[in-house]
């Protein structure tokens, strides 16, 4: 998916270079909802895939309890026959000497103990063999779903270590319209224009490029993480001329110049970012008041952790 991620910015990029048709613009800009929608498909599918696994041992772990009381019953059925078996040969030894006849039936009644104990051994060992393989699929089973859990494990703590390590490198601009939140497994850094940008333009000042730069900082020691751009808007019309249609096509080079900033830094992987515009279409706040719209007109800046690994583990599990 990350492929798909990096072509719809780098077709976004190139887009917004030059002016462009409506109806291309809203075909990249479905594109990218779509990747967005898989990605969080993925991370839902995985919850749901861990609940699925647990209800799957849960069930294996009945039958195995099952077939263990089944083999138990069998085994104390055999030890029975045994017994009787022993029984009726102390009695054939007996009457060995005092009846032919007698010496037959035994010997018949053996005969048929014998033939028992047999297809109850056979019986039994099959059980113990369907037993074992029950056993090596839950141990199979539990250590992969272990294996699962450290690894979800390992990618939430290095979301936690990822959003200290920004608000660390961000702090002196706290308080100047930049945060740094963590949900859903991903670490949101958002950034109101007022620190990065002029009204109308896309053009960021210097105080915003220092910090995008710091931010880069971090990024470029996280490699495996996958960073999104988005531009937002208020609802107030574009009211400029010149290259810009609306606040769309604002939102989307607003977003590509802090692109342009995180790729001076060249411990950064470009195909880890995308740029995106949201334009008016996904405020926070009410846009009826100066304060809301304030905080609609945005960066944010969306790190997310690669899935790659964890699928890989899910289809081989499956």
């Amino acid at each position: 998916m990350s492929k798909k991620v990096l072509a719809l910015g780098l077709l976004l990029g190139l887009t917004f270079s030059s002016c462009v048709s409506s109806k291309v613009y809203d075909d990249l800009h479905s594109q990218y909802d779509a990747a967005i929608s898989k990605n969080q498909k993925l991370t839902d599918d995985l919850r749901d895939y861990k609940a699925k696994s647990n209800q799957e041992l849960t069930a294996l772990q009945e039958n195995y309890n099952g077939l263990k009381a089944n083999y138990d019953q069998l085994k104390a059925n055999y030890e029975d026959t045994s017994e009787k078996y022993g029984s009726l040969k102390n009695s054939f030894d007996a009457l060995e000497a005092n009846s032919s006849s007698a010496l037959a039936e035994n010997s018949k009644r053996n005969r048929q103990l014998l033939a028992e104990l047999e297809e109850k051994e056979k019986k039994l060992a099959t059980e113990q063999a369907r037993l074992e393989k029950l056993q090596r699929d839950l141990a199979s089973r539990s250590k992969r779903i272990d294996e699962l859990e450290s690894l979800i494990a390992a990618k939430d703590a290095k979301m936690n270590a990822l959003k200290t390590a920004v608000s660390n490198a961000l702090t002196n601009f706290e308080g100047k319209g930049l945060t740094v939140e963590q949900r859903n497994g991903k670490v949101y850094v958002s950034m109101e224009n007022k620190l990065l940008f002029s009204s109308g333009s896309w053009a960021v000042n210097s105080e915003g490029r220092k910090a995008v730069e710091q931010l880069g900082q971090v990024l470029a020691k996280n490699s495996d993480i996958a960073v999104l751009i988005e531009g937002h808007t208020d609802n107030v019309p574009y009211g400029g001329k010149g290259q810009l249609e609306d606040n769309w096509d604002l939102s989307t080079k607003r977003a590509t110049s802090i692109v342009q900033i995180l790729r001076e830094n060249k411990g950064i992987d470009a195909q880890n970012l995308t740029a995106a515009g949201r334009g008016e279409y996904a405020p926070i706040a009410s846009n009826t008041t100066a304060e809301g719209k304030a905080k609609n007109r945005r960066i944010e800046v969306i790190l997310t952790p690669k899935l790659d690994e964890i699928s890989q583990m899910l289809n081989e599990i499956d």
